[in-house]
């Protein structure tokens, strides 16, 4: 512990800050006299609704829908257990960022454990988002069966709107000037288009499942999951990594608690956030999956391009699909920015701060837009993606450390209450996600057998 004691308090502030270099702190302090309580919980929501919202359905229909549902709550619950372990543990140290807490505690390698999370959590998300943009524009044929895209439905299958070439146009004419803003606050009025195409997506998705359920054409959903044998049990937890994927959300909230005049309104605002994100989760999954039934695909806007029985079925289609993937390329570039700013702390430590040095600053973007679009193309599905970051940077970030923190205890907050909760988090973090990679690692192996 003592060994994060000795490195000066700036440089390590500005080394391990995870997400708002400190510059842009202060600048939106001064701008308005601490952020609004709605502006925090606008903030945190954009963080939460990423493109995990479009794996949930999968989800539920692995687990059927009052499991899949109850799921959704506690992975919420425990979700807002964790960011309160941290948040007490920071207020009582007053230390404003996650990586300096991790630092605090546990020393040098806690910072570094911190930040290699983030930096694989963060990658694999925005992975996860570049598939959707070429699932969307131009098709998959991940399940075998080939789903078209807007831009194939719109001019048929072309050279120029094959997968490859359509990524490599939104990387160079989208991403390449969102993620050349050095400071976040740059983003904020895309952060705010974000969210209402987030909403777009889930009332037309509502729309759509409660007309066909008046007019009586969508088939009754499977309330519990069908286990014939181990396997089927075994394969049930793979659901977990993709929910816990859903709210991680833990390395953006020191940046919105720095702004708040009022420290003790932290706590509202996360379980408003959570409360808001948990019931478009529930409403999104709920609906999409009566809608869609048992054909639901793991990326649930691929199932976006087939007849949905009512009237202007392909204009609803392709608003809901074109809006979510603006939405997504708007969220890119703030997921990005953690991403950067981590990586940039675990290879230059000691460095000054990246938005001060140009030629660092471009070499990493590069570097990451480069490997993240690559992936994109070589990766079939979103499912495998988010198993793998879900079970191992996503569940460390979101539960083992915070627990980790409060079994630490430095700061002599945590009760008898939250070591139980400590312990319990670790064991079911554990459990379910060593399950989860087994039988993802035997599905692939599986697969690649039949193939």
């Amino acid at each position: 512990m003592g060994s994060s004691r000795n490195v000066p308090h700036k440089v390590m502030q500005d080394e391990i800050t995870p997400l708002l270099p400190i510059k842009a702190e202060e600048d939106a302090v001064h701008e308005f006299d601490g952020a609004s309580f709605s502006g925090a919980v606008f903030n945190l929501s954009t963080t939460i609704v990423g493109a995990g919202i479009m794996a949930l359905p999968a989800s539920i229909k692995m687990l059927g829908l009052i499991p899949g549902i109850l799921m959704i709550i506690l992975v919420a619950l425990l979700t807002e257990t964790s960011i309160d372990m941290l948040v007490r543990c920071s207020h009582q140290g007053k230390i404003t960022s996650y990586g300096w807490l991790m630092g605090d505690t546990f020393g040098q390698w806690g910072r570094i454990a911190l930040q290699a999370s983030v930096v694989i959590n963060n990658v694999g998300v925005l992975i996860v988002y570049m598939i959707i943009i070429g699932d969307v524009l131009s098709g998959t044929s991940s399940t075998g069966v080939h789903h078209s895209g807007v831009l194939e439905g719109w001019f048929g299958p072309h050279m120029w709107n094959s997968r490859p070439i359509v990524l490599l146009a939104t990387t160079l004419l989208v991403f390449a000037p969102l993620v050349s803003f050095k400071r976040l606050d740059s983003l904020r009025y895309t952060s705010a288009l974000s969210v209402a195409l987030a909403v777009v997506f889930v009332v037309i998705t509502a729309g759509v499942a409660i007309v066909r359920l008046i007019q009586g054409t969508v088939e009754i959903p499977k309330l519990f999951p069908e286990i014939d044998g181990v396997s089927s049990v075994w394969k049930l937890f793979t659901a977990v990594p993709v929910l816990v994927t859903a709210y991680i959300c833990h390395y953006n909230v020191h940046s919105i608690d720095n702004e708040l005049e009022d420290k003790t309104q932290i706590k509202p605002i996360v379980q408003t956030s959570l409360g808001l994100c948990s019931s478009v989760y529930i409403a999104t999954s709920f609906f999409a999956y009566l809608l869609f039934g048992e054909a639901t695909l793991a990326d649930v806007l691929a199932n976006f391009d087939s007849d949905l029985r009512i009237p202007l079925s392909s204009a609803f289609n392709d608003i809901v699909r074109v809006s979510y993937v603006v939405h997504i390329m708007l969220v890119f570039p703030i997921v990005f920015f953690a991403l950067r700013l981590n990586l940039d702390g675990l290879l230059f430590p000691t460095a000054r701060h990246i938005s001060g040095d140009n030629k660092r600053f471009t070499i990493i973007t590069i570097s990451l837009i480069a490997v993240i679009y690559l992936a994109a193309i070589f990766i079939p599905s979103i499912w495998d993606a988010f198993q793998f970051t879900g079970a191992t940077a996503a569940v460390l970030i979101g539960f083992i450390f915070p627990a980790m923190i409060i079994l630490r205890d430095p700061y002599g907050v945590s009760t008898k209450r939250d070591k139980v909760l400590a312990v319990t988090m670790i064991v079911l973090a554990v459990v379910s996600n060593c399950v989860a990679l087994y039988s993802d690692a035997f599905n692939i192996f599986y697969r690649k057998q039949e193939a």
